[in-house]
């Protein structure tokens, strides 16, 4: 066999690759529809971590890749947000529930602008509930709270935003089961509500009888220093939770700001979230987190701990929990 015929179609192939991907991305750059993505990665200290979701793996470890492919035309447009790795997977557990490949799919809607005010979206989105959200390049701190971890993730469904005036909006929707995402195996639906004013948006998720109310806002107390503040109260049946968080974080220069988050979280009965196996418990976590920004770099040195009302921590032998996690996120 003569290599070089086996090297020459290879090398057209490769060559044909790297035309197509430039020729998108320049079409993406020059058109309604855009491409973004992020990839982040991290070190932690310790082999257990708290029991809230992401940056979970102990040494250095994967969080996920998030590829981004947006539609924006005058009338209508669509998201198809992608996730690949340990922290995607953990964001769709739920799935896949029928296609091989419902692991990845992380948002995926249409959207049409039926007026300037009204915009109706059908297809899975992520949760409208808390301060935090899926992707590490949009939240502060790198490690979530438990209030973000306990809520839901995501829904599928339909929801219609309203603009009623200048930052005054209402957004209604109808959605699967929560964190049901591929479709709805049980035939019952959830209602949810948002009220935004001014940055503060009231929130509202009603799911087969349980039911959750989350407020989510912040205030800008300086040209440098944000307050963020989470609140929220769950129950069904027996069991919920009630929680509240505040974000203070001061920007130091341009390149570099420190943020502390300091959360209350309490379960009503046992609702496992804290994972001490005891009713009624509460756990207390200070989170401080530096942000450094190096082009599209971002650096997350942060340090957490963790305090339970009964032995949640070290197989049950510690009420409480240090660690450190260093992360890396780049975004394009």
């Amino acid at each position: 066999m003569n290599l070089n015929n086996f090297l020459i179609p290879t090398k057209k192939i490769a060559f044909t690759l790297v035309l197509s991907l430039v020729a998108f991305v320049t079409f993406a750059q020059e058109s309604p529809l855009k491409l973004s993505a992020s990839i982040d990665t991290y070190f932690r200290s310790t082999p257990e971590a708290p029991g809230s979701s992401f940056a979970n793996l102990d040494g250095f470890a994967l969080g996920m890749a998030n590829v981004v492919l947006a539609y924006e035309g005058e009338k209508s447009g669509f998201v198809a947000d992608l996730v690949f790795g340990p922290r995607g997977t953990d964001a769709i557990f739920a799935s896949p529930m029928y296609s091989a490949t419902g692991n990845i799919v992380n948002q995926l809607y249409a959207y049409w602008n039926v007026s300037d005010k009204v915009t109706l979206s059908m297809g899975n989105f992520n949760t409208f509930l808390g301060y935090e959200v899926i992707a590490p390049a949009a939240n502060f701190n790198y490690s979530t709270s438990y209030l973000f971890s306990y809520g839901p993730f995501s829904h599928t469904g339909i929801k219609a935003d309203f603009t009623l005036a200048d930052d005054i909006s209402l957004m209604l929707g109808v959605f699967n089961p929560t964190d049901m995402t591929e479709y709805n195996p049980t035939g019952s639906y959830a209602f949810g509500a948002q009220f935004g004013i001014k940055g503060q948006y009231f929130n509202f998720l009603t799911d087969d009888g349980a039911y959750e109310i989350d407020y989510t806002g912040g205030f800008d107390l300086s040209d440098s220093f944000f307050l963020g503040i989470n609140a929220a109260s769950y129950k069904s049946d027996e069991i919920g939770f009630t929680g509240v968080a505040l974000y203070p974080q001061l920007a130091t220069s341009d390149s570099f700001s420190i943020g502390l988050r300091g959360e209350y979280f309490a379960e009503t009965g046992d609702f496992g979230a804290i994972g001490t196996g005891v009713e009624d418990s509460s756990v207390i976590a200070l989170t401080l987190t530096g942000s450094a920004t190096i082009g599209n770099l971002i650096l997350k040195p942060e340090l957490r701990l963790d305090s339970s009302s009964d032995a949640a921590f070290l197989d049950g032998t510690s009420k409480s929990l240090s660690s450190f996690v260093l992360a890396a996120i780049v975004s394009l």
